[in-house]
C-alpha cells in the first residue's frame, strides 16, 4: 500500500502516513485491477463501497437503451467515485463506471468510513469532513458541465471547456483526459462536428492541438 500517495489525496487530506496506516484497516480496503474498457460498476448495480483510483483513470458513462453511451465525467488517480450511491443503500446506479485505461482501484466500505469504530479512531471525523468537501467540489464540476453544454453553438461549447481547462492548469498549454469521442460525448456533440470545429478554430488561429494536447492562442 502506497501510504504516501494516499496522504496526498483529498479523501485523506490532513492525515499523515502513520495516521493512514492506523485508520486504513477500519475502512476494510479492497484493491482490484481492471483492463482498459472493463466495467467496474454497471447500471442497475448497487454498491456500499467508495472507489478510489490508484493508477489509471475511469469514465462515468450513461448507456442509452439503443446501446449508445455518453460520458459524463472522468475520475483521475487519487479521486473517488461511487460515494453518492454508497451513501444511499439499495440505490441502483444510473451509470456505468468504466476503466479508461489499465487501472488500479482501492475500495473502502462507506459505512465503516463514516462511523466511529470500536477503537474510537480520531480520524473518522476528518475523513467525513473531507468527503463533504469532495461532494461540494463535484457539485461545482457538474455545474461547470451544465455551463459548457448550455450553448447551442459548437464553438462556444468547445471554447467554454478549453478555457476552463486552461484556468485549471494555469497554462494555455495542457492535456485533457478525453479522446475525441469522449470529449464529444462530454459536450453533447457529434464527433465529426467537434473535429470540424476544432480544425476551423485552428485555421482561425485560436488554438493548436495534437490528440488530447491543446495550446490556446490569443489573436
Amino acid at each position: 500500500m502506497d501510504y504516501k500517495f494516499l496522504s496526498e489525496t483529498n479523501l485523506f487530506k490532513g492525515l499523515s502516513e502513520d495516521d493512514i496506516k492506523k485508520v486504513l484497516p477500519c475502512l476494510r480496503p479492497e484493491e482490484k485491477t481492471y483492463q482498459k474498457n472493463e466495467i467496474i460498476l454497471h447500471t442497475g448495480q448497487t454498491t456500499n463501497k467508495i472507489g478510489m483510483v490508484i493508477k489509471g483513470g475511469v469514465n462515468i458513462s450513461v448507456v442509452f437503451y439503443w446501446g449508445h453511451g455518453q460520458i459524463f465525467g472522468h475520475v483521475k488517480a487519487g479521486e473517488i467515485f461511487g460515494e453518492n450511491y454508497a451513501a444511499l443503500p439499495g440505490k441502483e446506479l444510473l451509470c456505468d463506471v468504466i476503466a479508461a485505461k489499465n487501472t488500479e482501484v482501492i475500495f473502502f466500505d462507506f459505512s465503516a468510513l463514516v462511523t466511529i469504530c470500536q477503537n474510537s479512531c480520531p480520524y473518522h471525523n476528518e475523513l467525513i469532513l473531507n468527503l463533504i468537501r469532495i461532494a461540494a467540489r463535484k457539485n461545482l464540476l457538474f455545474s461547470s458541465r451544465m455551463i459548457h453544454t448550455s450553448s447551442k453553438s459548437i464553438r462556444d461549447r468547445v471554447s467554454s471547456y478549453l478555457s476552463e481547462q486552461a484556468t485549471i492548469n494555469n497554462s494555455n498549454h495542457f492535456s485533457i483526459p478525453f479522446n475525441r469521442q469522449e470529449l464529444a460525448d462530454y459536450l453533447n456533440l457529434d464527433r465529426s462536428a467537434l473535429s470540424n470545429e476544432l480544425s476551423k478554430m485552428r485555421a482561425d488561429g485560436l488554438l493548436d492541438f495534437y490528440k488530447n494536447s491543446f495550446e490556446l492562442k490569443k489573436i
